[in-house]
């Protein structure tokens, strides 16, 4: 028997009727015939481990059954004589209208969804606060205009759709005024829910709209929002620095509720009053005993856990406005409070009680200063309350 050639076509057809080929390997001939008859499945890392006569018979099949996917892989070959003969293949497929599938094209990256600030305000003296969150919704922006308390939710909500440049320009005129601070969208809408979760809680109806905007929003009430971390070593002495708060522009109008104010002027008033001979060292002491008592007596467990709440954030807000040493105190204050210790007591709860009584100094004071032209009278760093009570 004559040797087979070793040209492509030949050994190809010697490959598929099973004619011996003593030339090569035995285990190379039974791959290639493998290869051979099912050149769809044929990989390139396969065909080139074979003897180069018999890639070029695989190579063939391929061309035969009209299969560009091996040449087109093999055309890339580092064995220089088979990506030779892998590009002839390619040609030959093209001359007959057969070309190699597209590799498929990577999706362009998607463009990350635009992102505009959210504001959240101050905390006012009564828990109040406002939270502005933004929307992209059609080409426009969707602000979420909200007035939530601490103590029963979200109490007005207002949806309008603006340009991003109002937008930009309302929310740069809130920081630049010092309404409040930039937070993520995120942390907007986990305020949303804690709100919303209030409004459950304190049976107060969910002003039209909020259902809406916690959807869109993707959030849903909080039933229990985090605790505030445990007291800090530290945190023993800035307790005792808390009434610094209170010099700061923010929480400078922090007052007691009213009925907590008219209790202890009517405190203040009996003392001022009280038929006991009493020096002014002593009624000092009065007054700031009555003080102390009322803070005591305000700031049960549940109060101290809402006001800890409220110079937590605040505490954010003076980091975001480079005030690091109010938002220490700030921070220090809010982990004591929220977790019950009592002693020393929170110079912060205190001062809020003494600011009552020197307020209504103040306005003693005014009341009681000479008309224009009339008889000055002497200055004094003293300040009286109503019965000429020296105050704190």
């Amino acid at each position: 028997m004559s040797p087979v050639s070793t040209e492509p076509r030949p050994l190809l057809d010697a490959l598929r009727a099973g004619t011996p080929l003593p030339s090569f390997p035995e285990a190379d001939v039974e791959q290639a015939r493998r290869l051979a008859n099912d050149v769809a499945a044929a990989s390139a890392a396969s065909v080139e481990a074979l003897p180069e006569p018999l890639a070029g018979a695989v190579l063939e099949a391929a061309v035969l059954a009209g299969h560009a996917a091996l040449p087109e892989a093999l055309s890339a070959s580092s064995v220089k004589p088979l990506a030779k003969a892998a590009k002839k293949a390619l040609y030959r497929l093209r001359s007959r209208g057969v070309t190699p599938p597209e590799a498929p094209r990577e999706a362009p990256p998607s463009a990350a969804p635009e992102t505009l600030p959210t504001l959240v305000t101050v905390m006012s003296s009564t828990g109040q606060y406002g939270l502005l969150l933004t929307r992209v919704v059609r080409g426009g922006v969707e602000l979420l205009q909200v007035i939530a308390s601490d103590e029963q939710g979200v109490q007005e909500l207002t949806r309008t759709e603006q340009s991003r440049g109002d937008i930009r320009r309302i929310l740069k005129h809130g920081l630049r005024n010092g309404f409040g601070m930039e937070v993520s969208r995120e942390e907007g809408a986990r305020l949303l829910a804690e709100a919303a979760a209030l409004n459950l809680r304190t049976r107060t109806p969910f002003p039209p709209d909020l259902e809406a905007a916690l959807r869109h929003h993707g959030v849903q009430p909080l039933e229990t929002p985090e605790p505030l971390p445990p007291p800090e070593p530290e945190d023993a002495r800035r307790v005792l620095e808390g009434d610094q708060l209170h010099a700061t522009a923010e929480i400078a109008e922090w007052l007691p509720p009213d009925a907590q104010v008219r209790g202890l002027m009517d405190q203040i008033q009996a003392l001022a009053t009280s038929p006991l001979s009493l020096s002014a060292a002593q009624r000092q002491e009065q007054v700031r005993q009555r003080v102390q008592d009322a803070a005591r007596a305000f700031f049960t467990p549940e109060v101290r856990q809402r006001y800890a709440r409220r110079l937590w954030r605040m505490a954010a807000f003076f980091d975001a406005t480079q005030r690091a040493l109010q938002a220490d105190i700030a921070r220090g204050e809010a982990r004591r409070l929220f977790h019950g210790l009592d002693e020393p007591f929170s110079r912060f709860a205190e001062t809020l009680f003494a600011k009552v009584v020197a307020l209504a100094a103040a306005g003693a004071q005014a009341q009681a200063a000479p008309s224009a032209g009339g008889p000055q009278a002497a200055p004094s760093d003293e300040r009286r309350g109503p019965g000429g009570l020296i105050l704190p």
